[in-house]
């Protein structure tokens, strides 16, 4: 006779009990997803109102001299979104060799947080609207302003004259003190923090601990001056899907100083970069950073790691991220099809110069912004930082900003926000070194806040988002991580109370 089998497992449940617990709690937080109201989505109307379709993106398709669409394209394209048919989309006529960017991720599903299609976006702004005006003429002094260091806008006359202009704009709804724009609000967000300290997050200078070595923050730029698209057919090429021009790198890396460096920054990072290397930064700085939530931080005798340790953050904070693109997609490809900048630069020269008649808000046709641009690069085209232009996908929302707010809304859940950031700095002029930061206290919780406006904003600087773009993306990532933070919060063993962070609105919540 066999020896008999001694069982090995040890814990409170049987096998069989704890596959029906497992079973139950997947098939409750499904049922709470479920019963979720379902969202009425509602655009703003300019696809309806105009039927040459100037105000909905249209790159890469083919278009006529003025850079409009052609309508049978546009129709494909429309039908393939209707339908969700793989086969629909491989016949969208495309007018260059650059392909669009994968608009069938728009009917992704996940199995973690809300479906991507049941959370909502404010309505953008209306292609003939104040509104718009004024993010127009923000991205053009943005793009005039570019190499201008940060340090310098107190006192630089362009920045000056961007902070002036912008403050007279009837509908411009950038950050503002005492109902102004100034040169230390100017280009900034409008989050908790984002108007405290230097303009570039702490942890976009930061050294990195990485393994067994340390990344400096030291990054590929481009030249002063280096400006695309400011040609008439380089422009038109640029819309058709054709081959951009080459551009020259900056031989010395530079800590990020200026408009056209953060610019860069957010061309060549990966998806979740940033959130990254903050993560890896934070877990440095000890237990003290730690939320005060983490159920270890009164542990006689146990340390998090798979759960409450880095593992475990690292996992959520770069999980989020492609969860809040599958959101965007959806929103920016389904519902709105909001055009570029780069595009509605277009819609202005061909306008002011006579080529067209399209009803674009006096306010930003009579701007010193257009202005200043057509004396220096001899169109009213909007000057892109990037060769190729912007992303063959729609502006509404900005992806880099749905990855960032969803991202840093994982690290306030699991990071103690009123931490203050030991030995801040700042970037000399040059971008060569770092220098000590001598102001206000800077905290972990503003920092972050800063970080996603950076990262969101900062694709505004390069000339590829509005500014609605970019806070709402934020505010929509938040939203998508929300979301995945509850259904894990009943899936721990711990002694755990819950996730506490403070919203990109200032408001505090409590996920139980």
């Amino acid at each position: 006779m066999g020896k008999k089998k001694k069982k090995c497992v040890l814990g409170p449940m049987t096998g069989k009990e704890r596959r029906k617990k497992a079973y139950h709690l997947r098939k409750d937080t499904a049922r709470l997803h479920r019963e979720l109201s379902l969202v009425d989505h509602q655009c703003n109307g300019d696809e309806f109102l105009f039927s040459n379709k100037i105000a909905n993106f249209s790159k890469a398709l083919p278009h006529n001299s003025l850079g409009e669409v052609d309508l049978k394209a546009y129709q494909s394209f429309m039908k393939a979104l209707k339908s969700g048919d793989p086969d629909d989309f491989e016949a969208i006529p495309l007018g260059g060799n650059t392909k669009l960017a994968n608009p069938q991720a728009a009917f992704a599903y996940d199995l973690i947080g809300a479906d991507c299609h049941q959370l909502g976006l404010p309505v953008p702004p209306a292609f003939s609207s104040a509104w718009e005006a004024g993010e127009m003429a923000e991205v053009y002094w943005r793009a005039l302003t570019r190499d201008v260091p940060f340090e310098d806008y107190d006192t630089n006359p362009l920045t000056i004259e961007a902070a002036s202009e912008l403050s007279g704009f009837s509908d411009f709804r950038g950050p503002k003190d005492n109902g102004t724009v100034t040169t230390c609000t100017l280009f900034r967000g409008d989050t908790p923090g984002d108007l405290e300290g230097p303009f570039i997050s702490q942890f976009l200078w930061k050294d990195i601990p990485f393994g067994a070595t340390t990344i400096t923050q030291r990054y590929r730029t481009a030249l002063a001056g280096s400006d695309h698209m400011t040609e008439y057919e380089e422009w038109l090429n640029i819309q058709n899907g054709g081959n951009p021009a080459s551009s020259t790198s900056d031989p010395t890396p530079r800590y990020i100083r200026n408009g056209r460096d953060l610019g860069e920054y957010v061309h060549h990072d990966f998806s979740y970069q940033c959130l990254l290397s903050v993560c890896l930064i934070l877990t440095h700085y000890g237990k003290e950073a730690l939320s005060p939530n983490n159920p270890y931080l009164k542990s006689a005798n146990q340390g998090g790691f798979v759960t409450f340790g880095g593992p475990h953050i690292l996992d959520l904070v770069t999980k989020v991220t492609r969860i809040a693109l599958e959101a965007a997609w959806f929103q920016k490809f389904c519902v709105h099809r909001r055009l570029r900048p780069e595009e509605f630069g277009g819609r202005v020269h061909n306008h002011v110069t006579g080529a067209a008649n399209y009803p674009i808000h006096q306010e930003l046709l009579h701007s010193q912004a257009i202005s200043k641009v057509f004396s220096q690069y001899g169109t009213y085209l909007l000057p892109i930082s990037y060769p190729e232009g912007c992303p063959t996908h729609p502006a509404y929302p900005a992806g880099h900003a749905c990855i960032a707010g969803a991202g840093v809304t994982v690290l306030k859940a699991f990071f103690n926000e009123a931490f203050v950031i030991p030995n801040p700095v700042t970037a000399s002029q040059d971008g060569d070194s770092l220098v000590p930061y001598q102001g206000s206290t800077l905290t972990l919780g503003g920092e972050l806040n800063k970080l996603a406006s950076n990262i969101a904003l900062g694709r505004d600087t390069a000339g590829l988002h509005w500014r609605s773009d970019g806070i709402e993306g934020i505010k929509f990532g938040e939203a998508v991580a929300l979301q995945v933070l509850r259904d894990y919060r009943k899936t721990y063993n711990e002694n755990f109370h819950g996730f506490t962070l403070t919203k990109f609105d200032g408001t505090k919540i409590h996920i139980d």
